[in-house]
């Protein structure tokens, strides 16, 4: 269920990553006369392309920032902030997963497990909020009828890849949030066998070297003569 999760939320970075770099967030829409318009726009978070009949495709940067609206100041910033979020989250999760050897023991795993899960659902929440922004004000636009239809647009295929991505990292962080939160039973869970260390070799060699040293000596003295282990003087020598 780790792995899994952790393929979700993979393919959850990836997607908000080209979320945020795609420039179709919404697309000029086929209404009225735009239908036989032989121009397409597209405007995403950080460039606005137009793309002709003749196969000529042509892009331009928004370079001031406080001349976009409110919703897309914030649309980039947390797009950015949820793609910085999830990669915390990936480095968190795979210090968590219990097929791997890194990471400490059980407990620091688990610690880190529920960390990444916190991430990722909070990088999926940063996702969330300005795709339904987003697609809210693009609907709004649309539906008012003051606008005119040449500057009508729909939601673009970012919109939809990063609401998918979202959910993603939504599920890749509940499973890892619900994997290690449960109660421990068993003994399997009770024990925790840490790595032989340099200090616990050295005191067992020590202890085999002392139990070598008793086993010389016991053999040493018993294979003393009865003469030998005569220290003093007797009366049966004079007589």
């Amino acid at each position: 269920m780790q792995i899994f999760g952790f393929v979700l939320a993979l393919l959850g970075i990836m997607g908000a990553m080209v979320a945020t770099l795609l420039p179709n967030w919404k697309v000029s829409a086929d209404v009225g006369s735009n239908i036989i318009t032989a121009i397409s726009q597209m405007q995403g978070l950080w460039m606005d392309c137009t793309w002709y009949s003749t196969g000529m495709f042509s892009c331009t940067l928004k370079y001031s920032v406080l001349s976009l609206p409110a919703y897309l100041q914030t649309a980039r910033t947390t797009m950015v902030l949820c793609c910085v979020m999830a990669a915390m989250g990936l480095c968190l999760a795979s210090l968590g997963l219990k097929c791997t050897r890194w990471g400490g023991g059980r407990r620091s795993k688990r610690h880190a497990a529920i960390a990444s899960g916190g991430c990722f659902v909070a990088a999926g929440f940063l996702c969330l909020v300005p795709a339904s922004w987003f697609t809210n004000e693009v609907i709004t636009n649309f539906l008012d009828s003051s606008v005119p239809e040449s500057n009508k647009f729909e939601p673009g295929g970012a919109v939809y890849v990063a609401f998918v991505s979202a959910g993603f990292l939504f599920v890749g962080g509940s499973i890892f949030c619900m994997s290690c939160s449960g109660k421990r039973h068993g003994p399997q869970d009770l024990i925790l066998l840490p790595p032989p260390d340099k200090l616990l070799l050295q005191q067992q060699q020590q202890q085999q070297q002392q139990q070598l040293l008793q086993q010389e000596l016991q053999h040493q003295y018993c294979s003393l003569s009865p003469l030998d282990n005569k220290t003093g003087y007797s009366l049966q020598d004079y007589v």
